[in-house]
Parts: C-alpha cells; structure tokens; sequence
C-alpha cells in the first residue's frame, strides 16, 4: 500500500527575523494544507531547506510537523545526506519520531556511481523499518539513479517503494517504470510534468506549487484518478506560468516570497540562498495576480 496517492506538499520551513524556525507559522501552514485537500506533508526537504538545519533542527521540526498533523494525512520526512551514516541517523530519528515514510535524495556532491548508490540506499534501507521513496534531482545533486538501480532497488529491499522523478525527462520515468512493471510509487517532482507522469503510472506529486495553490494540485491528482483527464489537464496547464516562476530563481527562494507576498509569514531565508531578484520578483506578483492567488 502507497505511503500516500495524490498531491503531497514539499513544505516550507518558516523563520523568523532571527532565523529560527517559526513553529507557530509552521502549525498554521499544515493545517492550511490540510483544510485544502492536500494528501501528505513532506517536511525538511529541499523545499524546507534542510540543507541549512542543524542535526538539531532537523530532528526537531520533523518531530513537529508529525505533532501538528496529528495523524490526520502522512508525513514524510527528509532524511538524505551524502554521508550514508547522516543519513541513517536522521532516518531512525525519523522513525522514532513517529514519520509515516521517508524520502531520501540522492548524495549529492560526492557523485556516487550506481554501486555506490545502491550500497547507500541499501545499508539506509536496513537500518529502519519505514517506507522509504528516493528522490532522484539530478540537476541539484549532480548524481542520476538509473532505471536499473531504481528496479534492482525496489526488488531487493522491501521497504523501497517508490521514487521522486524529477530528472525532466518522461522517457527515464517511463523506462523506470517498464523495469518495476509498473509497481513503484512513482511521485513527479516536476511540478510542470505531474499530469504526464501520471498518464505512465505515477499515483502523485511532492509539490513546491501545493505550498501556494493546495486546493488546485490537490483538483488537479483528483480529477485525474477519477478519470476526468479534461479537468485534469486544465489545471496543470493553466499552473505553468506560476510554477515557471516558482522555479526562476533556486527553490525555495521564489516560494517563499509568494508565501510572503499572500501574507502566510514564511519568513526570510537563510543563507547561502538569498532575497529573490527585483525582475522575478515583478514577473511572480504579475502570474500570482493572473492565477488568482493574490489581489
């Protein structure tokens, strides 16, 4: 059974002024997600910066956000690292806390060969119980898990049940999906690419676009699984203007901002990610006016 089918938010993690994490906005901001449909919380992700929280401050707002939800849709908590024993660490830590999966990006920097990764997600796999879907960014992490990898995965461990495709490229997440036979939980990562993924077997979406637009993604991964691919097919592509420009500067840096902007406080972001440009920042107001999420 899939950790979750539908529209999962990749949250962000407000800050106050100081850059300590907004608990009080953080609490507001699942229940909004949870009042509008949304299907499952993702928190510290790449959205929810993680790559700027401490060991500390992983652990705690990971533990916060299962708090929050209380059990009412699935958390699924960031847990990658390019250090396998990180990354073993953060997952136990995870799953004591309570988390209903874990999504673990591919080690970035170190550029693992598909051994390695298979080595990686292997010893992480049999260090805990919960599901766990990988997240293949290659455009972030500069690391591909090929289909093989994906399927030789998926067949020998359990517990690995499903993948974030946001390589860009169908072809890839179709071949991943010929190697599985059609069996892994497949989640776009491509916020623009949610609607094709699903026309090859993915049951949903880890979205930045949900952070701003829950009710749409959620309609959107709705209609579609009820069959009205009209509907469906509207909403993505009437979402493409915003969601190019949630992605014109590095996210979560022009998320953030909308959030801002809709008066939702998710705070300033921490360095090395800095305020969005002044050029992106007019084209984000103009295309959230357009879409109807900002008067």
């Amino acid at each position: 059974m899939a950790i979750f089918k539908g529209a999962g938010v990749a949250i962000v993690t407000p800050m106050k002024e100081n850059y300590e994490i907004n608990y009080d906005k953080l609490e507001e901001m699942i229940n909004r997600q949870i009042n509008e449909g949304t299907d499952a919380i993702i928190i510290a992700g790449t959205t929810g910066e993680s790559a700027t929280l401490t060991m500390e401050e992983h652990r705690d707002v990971i533990k916060a956000a299962i708090d929050f939800t209380r059990r009412r849709i699935p958390v699924i908590a960031g847990t990658g690292s390019n250090c396998t024993r990180t990354a073993i660490q953060l997952s136990q830590e995870a799953e004591e806390a309570g988390a209903d999966g874990l999504l673990i990006v591919t080690p970035y920097y170190n550029k693992a060969t598909q051994a390695g990764l298979i080595a990686h997600y292997s010893q992480i796999a049999d260090s805990t119980k919960c599901p766990i879907i990988m997240y293949n960014v290659p455009s972030r992490t500069g690391c591909n898990i090929l289909p093989e990898t994906v399927a030789e995965l998926f067949a020998t461990k359990e517990n690995i049940v499903g993948i974030k495709e946001a390589t860009g490229s169908v072809a890839q997440a179709s071949k991943t999906m010929n190697l599985t036979d059609g069996k892994i939980d497949m989640y776009s990562g491509e916020d623009g690419l949610v609607v094709p993924l699903m026309s090859i077997g993915a049951i949903g979406v880890i979205s930045v676009w949900s952070n701003v637009a829950p009710a749409k993604v959620h309609a959107m991964c709705d209609s579609f699984f009820k069959g009205d691919l009209e509907t469906a097919r509207k909403l993505q592509l009437e979402a493409l203007p915003l969601v190019d420009a949630l992605f014109s500067e590095v996210n979560p840096i022009p998320v953030k901002k909308a959030l801002n902007l809709m008066g939702l406080e998710a705070g300033p972001l921490r360095a090395p990610l800095c305020e969005m440009g002044e050029d992106n920042a007019k084209k984000l107001v103009q295309v959230m006016r357009e879409y109807g999420i900002l008067n």
